[in-house]
Order: structure tokens, then C-alpha cells, then sequence
């Protein structure tokens, strides 16, 4: 995400949680006072978004000092992800918001890091989907990234992906792929298929890659001998951590996975301030 639009996210959410003030640290802190915070990560995972936090604490407090203990992108069993100095206002005003985004992005690197390690082996890679949080969009796809998953398309502007619906306007899979080859020549494309009979038809159409949907085991893998060189193989629809294994064993070159980014547990994350002289 480009410097000034990730600024611009951070203000936007600690004006949302901050708004006319801050009333307990008010109320509590007194002013000039300074603090150091230690940020530890209580449940193994990855860590992911330090940038953000850094940005919320610096946002309330210019001059803080930042310390990174983690390294981003790696798998941990728990300890120290950060620590902080400064304001002890700003700090605490700040921490939720600093917290809300850590967690969050770190839950994301965690699950995809759980598919990526359950397809191991397989050949497949695991890639996320446009079921993100409005907003977070490159956030979200940047702490798939970081945990060793593969993004799809960003958006509806940088690949053509046919589902069944655009298929049903257009007269069919064959025809989608035929019209869109000649809309968009340049862009990737990709053709969902619900059964064997759209699978020989996207094929027919010359579609280099092919979206097979909620398809079982066994019908995934007649799909991918029929496919053969011919596309590359996507699957999608029923995965789960105790499926994606058997899924992304029938061949296939991708497994798609929504739940990585809207249903992954936030990572659990706790801050813990100390008055400094």
C-alpha cells in the first residue's frame, strides 16, 4: 500500500476510536508523562504489521522510539513483537488501534502459514481471494503474502475470472472465454467450471486457466487428467485446514482459500506500559 494512503488508513481508524479524546487517559495520565511499551505475541503464529503499529503510535507521538523484536514473516511460538517509548498518553490512546491492526494482520499470515504447511508437498499453492475487509484490501493481501501464500487478483480490474453467472449472461463457459479473450487480450483469464462437461468446453475455448468449483476429490482429480498440460488448475468451494490436503492432492496447481482472510482469529497480542524517569 502507498505511504500516504497507509497514513491516511491509520489516522481514519485511530479518528474513529480516539474522536473528541481520549477522556481516561485524560482523566488518569498525568501530563508529561513518559512510558515504555512491550508488545508480546501469547499464542504461536506469524507476525505481521509492524509498519501499522509503528504508524499509530507514531501518528499520536512523532518522536517515539520504536523497536522491533520480531522478525515479520516467521513462524514463532510466542514472545516479545515490539516495544515502544514515549508519550505515555499517546501510547495508551493509540494502543487499541496499534493492537486492532497487529492482530488482525498477524491472524492472517498465521492461517495461510497452517495451509501453505498442510498442502506441503503437493505442489499446490495456496492463494487467497477478494474476501477481504473494505479498505484493507492490500493490507490483508500483503499478510497472505507473508505467511507464504500466493495472491490472486486484486481486483476486478487486473484478471478476467469468468464465473458461472457472467458464463450464464454471455450464452456459456465457451462463449465467456471467446468474448472475453477478444474485450481483454493482454489480461490474465480464468474460467469457473462446475462439472466435467464445462471443463471440456472452457477447454475447447482455449481458457489457460480453469476455476474448478466445489468439486469432490475424485471429481477434482478426473478433472485435472482431463485437463492435463493443457490449463492450469484451480480449486475452490469445501476447503478447510482438514480438507486442503486431499483437495490439493488431486493435482492441482492452486487451492483458493477465502476463510485466510475472512475468517482468520486475530493473533492473540498483548501491551503492557511502564512509567519510564
Amino acid at each position: 500500500m502507498p505511504e500516504n494512503d497507509l497514513n491516511e488508513l491509520v489516522q481514519r481508524a485511530l479518528a474513529e476510536d480516539v474522536g473528541s479524546g481520549d477522556v481516561t487517559v485524560q482523566a488518569t495520565v498525568p501530563p508529561g508523562t513518559r512510558a515504555r511499551a512491550t508488545v508480546t505475541q501469547k499464542a504461536p503464529g506469524v507476525v505481521f504489521g509492524l509498519e501499522v503499529a509503528e504508524l499509530a503510535f507514531r501518528a499520536l507521538d512523532p518522536g517515539v522510539r520504536f523497536t522491533p523484536l520480531a522478525e515479520e514473516g516467521t513462524w514463532r511460538e510466542g514472545g516479545p513483537v515490539l516495544e515502544v517509548e514515549g508519550s505515555a498518553a499517546a501510547l495508551l490512546s493509540a494502543e487499541r488501534t496499534a493492537l486492532n491492526f497487529l492482530g488482525r494482520l498477524s491472524g492472517i499470515a498465521t492461517l495461510t502459514h497452517r495451509y501453505v504447511q498442510a498442502v506441503d508437498g503437493t505442489g499446490a499453492r495456496i492463494l487467497d481471494t477478494r474476501k477481504t475487509t473494505p479498505g484493507l484490501r492490500a493490507l490483508e493481501k500483503a499478510a497472505v503474502a507473508a505467511g507464504g501464500g500466493t495472491n490472486h487478483r486484486f481486483g476486478l480490474f487486473d484478471m478476467v475470472l469468468i464465473k458461472e453467472n457472467h458464463a450464464a449472461m454471455a450464452g456459456g463457459v465457451g462463449a465467456a472465454v471467446r468474448a472475453a479473450r477478444a474485450h481483454a487480450p493482454g489480461l490474465p483469464l480464468e474460467v469457473e467450471c462446475r462439472d466435467l462437461a464445462e471443463v471440456q468446453e472452457a477447454l475447447d475455448a482455449g481458457a489457460p486457466r480453469l476455476l474448478l468449483d466445489n468439486m469432490g476429490p475424485a471429481v477434482l482429480r478426473e478433472a485435472v487428467a482431463l485437463v492435463g498440460a493443457r490449463a492450469e488448475t484451480e480449486a475452490s468451494g469445501g476447503v478447510s485446514l482438514e480438507t486442503v490436503r486431499e483437495i490439493a492432492a488431486a493435482g492441482l496447481d492452486f487451492v483458493s482459500v477465502g476463510a485466510l482472510t475472512h475468517s482468520a482469529p486475530n493473533l492473540d497480542l498483548s501491551l503492557i506500559l511502564e512509567p519510564t524517569a
